[in-house]
């Protein structure tokens, strides 16, 4: 089908090369397409960006529903949305499986409505396998793009408008950062900011540098920048991410490390708190500690994976430091921040781990006393060094080690978040309570969330809450006035 209306083609006029004025320009030729579609349907035109994955996707789709939305399209349930857009990761093999099954699911949708759109981008797409099977069996999806060029989704969806045919554009790596584009933040008061794209790890088990591309650090005064506006449009806490934050500003013209980012940032009034994803503990500064230790806005919580205990199974995983070293790296932080939070991942039965590896794990474990720990069983990740890897443990065998490491996990965290009970903390109203209307649910600083009566117009300000009783994970508490 030919979505071209003839009398909108705006093809005489010169497209702008450089960016982001290029993309302005067909932020405004797209309006024009989605109108007529709107004055044909009789209707608004909706759309619904569903996020897979971490929160770097998260943020990436706060980037996809910004240019929707100034394009004309209004927001709307996936059931009865006209553009559906799957922003997607490929972490894990399964996650895969599910988008496959989706895109099933649309395809009778798709068959009773010509106009309706279906787009996929993210991890998943920069796999070549992807992209063949997606060109084989799947031809009804509109537009396919990859991770490196999220910015270009109004010039595709213009391309996709003009054409009667699938728009693929994947780029397999880029050095390329473009600023200044719309999006639309899910939270009033907090945000996501990336500092930094692609990771240059390697981890033997991970698919992310594949996928996301070599590291390139945002320029630091678009950061603060970028910042400065959230803070005038009201966000009080920010969420700095990168795949591995610490080795921020290698790739800068002027280098400038991440402890010295984060000083920057702390200078910006009106922001409340500062928080950060992932840290590497390779690279992991003492001036980076040493700042964390001074700070008035850094969150006393620091996501730290550990992956394993064990120094012979972390050097399997090219983790580039052992078991030791991650020790005295935690000592060296609680030291400087006595009250830290600390959480991490913790992967059960890679390749080769024996009893004796899975018991250095469980003496980490014991010895850092973690808040709170993602669990995961290790799964096969075709493309990786470790899926071709002798030894794959029994299924039978890492069950076990991971029944026993949750519980580990279990028991330690629910003494560790229990020391806050009986004292008033500064929360961050988030949102009206799940579970009951009266109650607000807020954030600490160190992540652990707690309920307390309120009014909703309470969300998004820092209030003092005394913590009464803590179940486990999460805390009771009362407003103080």
């Amino acid at each position: 089908m030919n979505m071209m209306n003839p009398d909108i083609s705006l093809s005489n006029e010169t497209v702008p090369v450089s960016e982001p004025e290029r993309q302005y320009y067909y932020i405004e030729k797209a309006k024009t397409y989605v109108e007529a579609l709107r004055e044909r349907l009789g209707r608004p035109v909706t759309f619904c960006v569903t996020t897979f994955g971490c929160q770097m996707n998260a943020r990436d789709s706060e980037k996809l529903r910004g240019i929707l939305e100034q394009i004309g399209y209004i927001e709307a349930e996936e059931e009865e949305a006209d553009f559906i857009i799957y922003n997607t990761c490929t972490v894990r093999e399964n996650a895969n499986t599910r988008v496959y099954g989706r895109l099933g699911q649309l395809k009778p949708r798709k068959q009773k409505n010509p106009h309706m759109m279906i787009g996929l981008c993210g991890c998943m797409m920069q796999e070549p396998e992807v992209v063949e099977k997606l060109k084989k069996s799947y031809r009804f999806v509109d537009i396919i793009f990859g991770t490196h060029n999220i910015f270009k989704f109004a010039e595709l969806i213009v391309n996709r408008f003009e054409s009667d045919r699938m728009v693929i554009d994947i780029w397999k790596d880029t050095d390329q950062i473009i600023e200044d584009l719309p999006n639309d933040r899910k939270y009033a008061f907090k945000s996501g900011v990336n500092i930094m794209f692609g990771c240059n790890n390697f981890c033997s088990y991970c698919i992310v540098p594949y996928v996301r591309g070599r590291e390139r650090s945002r320029d630091p005064k678009a950061i603060v920048r970028e910042i400065q506006k959230m803070v005038a449009d009201g966000v009080v806490e920010v969420m700095l991410l990168g795949q591995n934050v610490n080795s921020y500003g290698k790739t800068l013209e002027q280098p400038m490390t991440f402890a010295q980012l984060l000083k920057e940032i702390e200078q910006i009034e009106g922001l409340e708190r500062i928080r950060f994803m992932t840290s590497h503990p390779k690279d992991l500064s003492d001036e980076l500690i040493q700042v964390m230790g001074e700070s008035k806005k850094i969150c006393k919580h620091l996501h730290l994976p550990v992956q394993s205990g064990s120094s012979r199974i972390l050097k399997k995983m090219n983790r580039r430091y052992t078991k030791e070293q991650y020790l005295d790296l935690v000592e060296r932080i609680r030291a400087a921040v006595p009250d830290i939070s600390l959480t991490t991942d913790i992967i059960v039965g890679f390749p080769g781990e024996t009893e004796e590896d899975f018991q250095e794990t469980l003496d980490v474990v014991r010895k850092v006393r973690y808040d709170s720990a993602f669990t995961f069983i290790y799964s096969k990740r075709t493309g990786t060094p470790a899926a071709a890897m002798e030894d794959q443990v029994p299924e039978d065998v890492v069950k076990d080690r991971f029944d026993r490491l949750l519980k580990e996990v279990q028991t330690i965290a629910a003494e560790v978040c229990s020391v806050h009970e009986g004292t008033t903390q500064t929360v961050l109203a988030e949102s009206v309570s799940d579970h009951d209307s009266t109650m607000i649910t807020g954030r600490m600083s160190n992540n652990l969330l707690v309920h307390f009566k309120g009014e909703e117009t309470l969300i998004g300000k820092l209030v003092n809450v005394h913590l009464t009783e803590c179940k486990g994970f999460y805390y009771l508490g009362e407003l103080v006035e």
